[in-house]
């Protein structure tokens, strides 16, 4: 499908990414949140993951994902494995939802995390929210209350955020106070009402 109206919005791993996702919501922009949707679909197929991966990750029909994750950020065959299982029913999904908002003719943004990785999803324009790496590791270390081993794992198994940088269309630096995201967000939100 053509995504003439949509606004990708990605970043690394605690860059702030879900901050600036609420900021264009409070904005009245429409969001597809791709997460959102991995997480209905992860339930949806939880049998799946219980026989690929074990029937303890499953709790009356809900996949632990906090243990799935230890699996599949430890391991490129398991996350190889349950991306085959979940893109193709994420990106159906998706697709749905965004045909719905082209026929509204204003932007929009589909919040997608891993947008560079997939390679899924021809949308032109892209948001990457960019926070040094050292930052970036400190932030998770904190948020998820992981090791620095671990936090590393996971920003490891993205892209690097500078590639991602380089590859934006938009940059919102995210490295400084809330006061400075807030701007940041705020002149890149009128560059695209003012590009659409």
């Amino acid at each position: 499908m053509k995504y003439r109206y949509a606004v990708a919005l990605t970043g690394g791993i605690a860059t702030g990414k879900s901050s600036v996702a609420k900021m264009f919501a409070q904005d009245g922009f429409d969001i597809i949140d791709a997460d959102r949707v991995a997480h209905q679909m992860l339930d949806r197929y939880a049998s799946d993951v219980a026989s690929m991966f074990g029937s303890h990750l499953v709790h009356n029909g809900i996949v632990d994902r906090k243990e799935l994750g230890k699996i599949v950020f430890s391991d490129e065959a398991s996350k190889e494995a349950l991306e085959e299982l979940l893109h193709p029913p994420i990106k159906e999904e998706i697709e749905q939802i965004a045909y719905s908002f082209e026929t509204e003719f204003r932007p929009y943004i589909i919040d997608i995390p891993l947008f560079f990785e997939g390679g899924n999803y021809d949308i032109g324009n892209v948001i990457v929210v960019y926070t040094p790496v050292s930052l970036q590791l400190e932030r998770l270390m904190s948020r998820d209350s992981l090791s620095k081993e671990e936090a590393l794992k996971r920003i490891n198994s993205q892209l690097p955020i500078e590639d991602k940088k380089s590859l934006a269309t938009y940059v919102i630096d995210n490295s400084s106070t809330f006061e400075h995201l807030v701007s940041e967000y705020q002149r890149v939100r009128d560059q695209i009402i003012g590009e659409f």
